[in-house]
């Protein structure tokens, strides 16, 4: 049996409160079938590729075209019906911030705020999430800032894995194109995707793995932080591991 994508890429108060609490990441094919889900046939699909994805360390500068590109990769998340999410949405999320970061935050989905706006991280969780890059010495203009799924799961639930699937080439050719020096995984879903393990968030934060030559940081979704408001060690935790991505960018 043909392996998938997923398969593949496993083998293979502010800014001054937040420091001061925590002590201081195609392939065009036209195919349509609407019982699934599927675009109807005279939209592009993405899809993966079968072989093994080549490192993005050492490549050139970014380009003209790479830049037109993901324009079109926004144009084609906001018409996408590749999974059922694209039922219930108001807005789909493809991302915003700089097209050439080399810093990119990857959450979860969108929220409530981010469906309705059809932006990333605007909600309680967003606002937490810019104080800690404004903290790291970051505008907000300088990094990118999106989700493993571009479309609202309903309810606020955690995607299923067809639709992260589904969803998961335009993310990879967002990564492609941006090449960012960092990625942050923020939570255990793409912590998840990227970096798959049995071990929990407390574990595997604070430690940088790698995809395709690129290093990545797992560390708590800022949505935690508020569910565990008044735990300072959650807070120190979060700000350290963004201090060895401020170090390695030198933003220290």
């Amino acid at each position: 049996m043909k392996k998938n994508a997923a398969d593949i890429w496993e083998d293979l108060k502010g800014q001054v409160d937040f420091l001061s609490e925590a002590g201081a990441g195609f392939v065009l094919k036209t195919e349509g079938n609407a019982d699934r889900g599927g675009p109807p046939p005279e939209s592009p699909r993405l899809e993966a590729t079968a072989s093994p994805l080549p490192s993005l360390a050492g490549l050139p500068a970014q380009t003209a075209a790479e830049r037109k590109a993901l324009e079109e990769i926004d144009k084609q998340v906001l018409v996408c019906r590749l999974c059922p999410l694209h039922r219930l949405r108001t807005k789909a999320v493809p991302g915003e911030g700089s097209r050439s970061a080399e810093l990119m935050f990857i959450g979860e989905g969108p929220g409530r705020d981010e469906d309705a706006q059809g932006r990333p991280f605007v909600g309680r969780a967003g606002q937490l999430l810019r104080k800690i890059i404004a903290a790291m010495k970051f505008h907000e203009d300088e990094v990118y800032i999106t989700n493993m799924v571009k479309c609202r799961p309903p309810d606020n639930r955690i995607p299923h894995r067809e639709e992260e699937e589904a969803c998961s080439p335009y993310l990879i050719r967002q990564i492609e194109l941006i090449r960012p020096r960092v990625i942050v995984l923020l939570g255990k879903t793409p912590t998840d995707w990227f970096l798959p393990s049995r071990q929990g968030m407390t574990s595997r934060r604070g430690h940088f793995g790698d995809y395709r030559g690129i290093p990545v940081m797992p560390t708590f979704h800022p949505s935690y932080l508020i569910r565990n408001e008044g735990n300072r060690e959650i807070k120190r935790m979060v700000w350290d591991d963004m201090q060895k991505v401020m170090a390695l960018l030198g933003r220290k």
